[in-house]
């Protein structure tokens, strides 16, 4: 039987971006004691701060900056994990850059799929936070990231996410999987029958945000003024 589960949104705050509703039912990971099932792939402060997501994933696409590190984790209230570098940026300055964000409160850190093998070796030896390991593709040397000292795989691999995740599954029944679910409640659930413990979302931007928001706004215009026109004319013909 289902709990019900009282809930407050507050009068300003209900119109946010909540995350497809799939996606609860994952496993989760648990990470420092907390359990967390929905990422949300952004760096809109806006967007972190009226989302339901249980946790942030952080990254873009330049050389990171300790000082975007520092704003977004401010922003936050829940834990964010936050992009240190491994194509662009490499070597110790992506060692230096995982142990500032630790020491700035970051949960964990990502790397990309180019990060070479022994960088993550040397996170591992100096950080004490999850290292999320991007994985594009079932062919990469999944036992070399594990042994590495990767704590997650984040498999983006666009469609062929659920395929993915799949394969490593098989060989990694247990191993923490966190995997983009798609657009859908129906891909969502694909990936996590796939083997995600976990999903990430791309929410819309705030400018496709806006933009539905202004035509809503020009319909209600449009509508008023449509009717006010109705009135006069009922009025001229009286």
């Amino acid at each position: 039987m289902r709990k019900h589960i009282p809930e407050f949104k507050g009068l300003l705050r209900s119109h946010m971006i909540e995350l497809p509703k799939a996606i609860r039912d994952a496993s989760g990971i648990m990470i420092f004691g907390k359990r967390l099932k929905s990422f949300v792939f952004t760096t809109d402060v806006a967007i972190i701060r009226n989302t339901n997501a249980d946790a942030v994933i952080a990254v873009y696409p330049f050389t990171p900056q300790p000082i975007i590190t520092e704003a977004l984790i401010l922003a936050s209230d829940v834990p964010l994990f936050c992009g240190v570098g491994g194509a662009i940026t490499t070597g110790k300055r992506v060692i230096n850059l995982a142990l500032d964000a630790e020491f700035k409160g970051a949960m964990g850190v990502v790397v990309n799929s180019s990060t070479p093998n022994e960088v993550i070796s040397q996170m591992r030896e100096t950080i004490d936070i999850p290292i999320i390991v991007t994985v594009v593709s079932e062919f990469e040397d999944i036992e070399a990231r594990i042994n590495s000292g990767a704590t997650i795989l984040n498999v983006s691999g666009s469609k062929r996410t659920p395929e993915i995740v799949r394969k490593i599954r098989e060989k990694h029944p247990e191993f923490p999987i966190l995997a983009t679910g798609g657009p859908t409640e129906e891909s969502i659930r694909e990936t996590i029958e796939a083997g995600a413990n976990a999903i990430t979302y791309t929410p819309p931007n705030t400018g496709e945000i806006l933009n539905e928001i202004m035509i809503g706004h020009r319909k209600r215009y449009e509508q008023e003024s449509a009717e006010s026109n109705s009135d006069e004319n009922d009025n001229l013909i009286k």
